[in-house]
């Protein structure tokens, strides 16, 4: 099993992870009311999914 021969600093370390990073957030709008949501999640706003009310509408 390869081990390392000397320590990698945090500032060596921490610069080769710069890249990991998280991607862009997927919206789309609703269906029914067309505000923006998250894909695969009720709304927000509506309280809709898939054509049917699974929320309660906050007023």
């Amino acid at each position: 099993m390869a081990l390392p021969k000397t320590r990698i600093s945090r500032a060596r370390g921490r610069k080769r992870r710069t890249h990991y990073k998280a991607g862009h957030v997927a919206v789309m709008s609703c269906p029914q009311c067309t505000q923006k949501k998250m894909p695969h999640r009720a709304c927000p706003n509506c309280g809709y999914y898939r054509g049917r009310p699974v929320i309660s509408a906050a007023d």
